[in-house]
Protein backbone atom coordinates (compact mmCIF):
# COMPACT_ATOMS: atom_id res chain seq x y z
CA UNK A 1 0.00 0.00 0.00
CA UNK A 2 1.39 3.59 -1.07
CA UNK A 3 -0.68 6.40 0.35
CA UNK A 4 0.12 9.64 -2.05
CA UNK A 5 -1.43 12.99 -1.83
CA UNK A 6 -3.47 15.10 -4.58
CA UNK A 7 -4.23 17.98 -2.14
CA UNK A 8 -4.27 21.80 -3.19
CA UNK A 9 -0.36 22.78 -2.27
CA UNK A 10 0.66 19.76 -4.72
CA UNK A 11 -1.23 20.69 -7.61
CA UNK A 12 -0.01 23.71 -10.63
CA UNK A 13 -1.91 27.01 -11.11
CA UNK A 14 -3.66 26.89 -14.63
CA UNK A 15 -4.23 30.24 -16.28
CA UNK A 16 -4.37 29.17 -19.96
CA UNK A 17 -7.85 29.61 -21.64
CA UNK A 18 -8.57 33.04 -18.88
CA UNK A 19 -8.65 29.73 -16.06
CA UNK A 20 -8.00 30.26 -12.83
CA UNK A 21 -7.62 27.47 -10.91
CA UNK A 22 -5.14 24.53 -9.39
CA UNK A 23 -4.80 21.25 -11.15
CA UNK A 24 -3.68 18.11 -9.26
CA UNK A 25 -3.20 15.42 -11.53
CA UNK A 26 -3.54 11.78 -10.32
CA UNK A 27 -2.56 9.20 -12.64
CA UNK A 28 -1.56 8.10 -16.36
CA UNK A 29 -4.19 4.73 -17.21
CA UNK A 30 -2.91 2.93 -20.16
CA UNK A 31 -5.69 -0.05 -20.24
CA UNK A 32 -9.52 -0.31 -19.52
CA UNK A 33 -10.67 1.60 -16.48
CA UNK A 34 -13.58 1.32 -13.94
CA UNK A 35 -14.11 4.44 -11.44
CA UNK A 36 -16.87 4.77 -9.09
CA UNK A 37 -17.48 6.22 -6.11
CA UNK A 38 -17.73 4.85 -2.60
CA UNK A 39 -19.82 6.84 0.21
CA UNK A 40 -19.60 5.50 4.12
CA UNK A 41 -21.11 6.30 6.53
CA UNK A 42 -20.89 5.98 10.03
CA UNK A 43 -19.23 3.06 11.11
CA UNK A 44 -18.88 2.16 7.23
CA UNK A 45 -16.27 -0.32 6.15
CA UNK A 46 -15.27 -1.77 2.78
CA UNK A 47 -14.21 -5.28 3.66
CA UNK A 48 -11.39 -7.10 3.27
CA UNK A 49 -11.07 -8.40 -0.01
CA UNK A 50 -7.83 -9.28 -2.68
CA UNK A 51 -7.67 -6.05 -5.20
CA UNK A 52 -8.48 -8.04 -8.64
CA UNK A 53 -6.26 -5.72 -10.39
CA UNK A 54 -4.36 -2.12 -9.03
CA UNK A 55 -6.70 0.19 -7.41
CA UNK A 56 -6.52 3.49 -6.34
CA UNK A 57 -8.93 5.11 -3.43
CA UNK A 58 -8.76 9.21 -3.44
CA UNK A 59 -10.61 10.45 -0.36
CA UNK A 60 -12.33 13.06 -1.21
CA UNK A 61 -13.92 14.18 1.71
CA UNK A 62 -14.11 12.56 5.47
CA UNK A 63 -11.93 10.52 7.27
CA UNK A 64 -10.61 6.82 8.03
CA UNK A 65 -8.34 4.34 8.25
CA UNK A 66 -7.07 1.81 5.66
CA UNK A 67 -4.89 -1.28 5.72
CA UNK A 68 -2.87 -2.83 3.01
CA UNK A 69 -0.35 -5.82 3.23
CA UNK A 70 1.65 -4.15 5.82
CA UNK A 71 -1.35 -5.09 8.27
CA UNK A 72 -1.29 -1.52 9.76
CA UNK A 73 -4.25 0.62 10.39
CA UNK A 74 -3.38 4.29 8.80
CA UNK A 75 -5.33 7.70 8.68
CA UNK A 76 -6.25 8.96 5.54
CA UNK A 77 -8.48 12.21 4.57
CA UNK A 78 -9.56 14.12 2.60
CA UNK A 79 -6.71 14.66 -0.49
CA UNK A 80 -5.02 11.48 0.44
CA UNK A 81 -4.23 8.76 -1.95
CA UNK A 82 -4.46 5.14 -1.60
CA UNK A 83 -2.87 2.74 -3.78
CA UNK A 84 -3.42 -1.12 -3.75
CA UNK A 85 -1.39 -3.46 -5.76
CA UNK A 86 -3.28 -6.33 -7.79
CA UNK A 87 -3.24 -9.42 -5.17
CA UNK A 88 -2.88 -7.05 -1.98
CA UNK A 89 -5.57 -8.04 0.83
CA UNK A 90 -6.69 -4.63 1.91
CA UNK A 91 -9.54 -3.10 3.89
CA UNK A 92 -11.07 0.78 4.73
CA UNK A 93 -13.11 1.57 7.76
CA UNK A 94 -14.85 5.18 8.53
CA UNK A 95 -15.56 6.20 12.12
CA UNK A 96 -17.66 9.55 10.96
CA UNK A 97 -18.11 8.59 7.14
CA UNK A 98 -16.28 9.60 4.02
CA UNK A 99 -16.49 9.37 -0.10
CA UNK A 100 -14.06 7.94 -2.31
CA UNK A 101 -13.45 7.62 -5.57
CA UNK A 102 -12.48 4.75 -6.68
CA UNK A 103 -10.32 3.26 -9.56
CA UNK A 104 -9.47 -0.05 -10.75
CA UNK A 105 -7.30 -0.71 -13.72
CA UNK A 106 -4.40 -2.90 -15.42
CA UNK A 107 -1.72 -0.46 -15.87
CA UNK A 108 -2.20 2.78 -13.11
CA UNK A 109 0.82 4.80 -12.53
CA UNK A 110 -0.30 7.72 -9.86
CA UNK A 111 3.33 7.67 -8.98
CA UNK A 112 3.63 9.56 -12.45
CA UNK A 113 1.99 13.18 -10.82
CA UNK A 114 1.50 12.44 -6.93
CA UNK A 115 3.92 12.59 -4.63
CA UNK A 116 3.95 9.76 -1.44
CA UNK A 117 2.55 11.05 1.36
Amino acid sequence: MVIYTFAKETGTQVTRFNSDFIMSRIAVIDTETRIGCMHLGAEGVIGAHEAAVPQLLLIVSGKGTVMGKENEWVEVTSGDAVCWERGEWHETRSEKGLTAIVVEAEELYPSRFMKEK
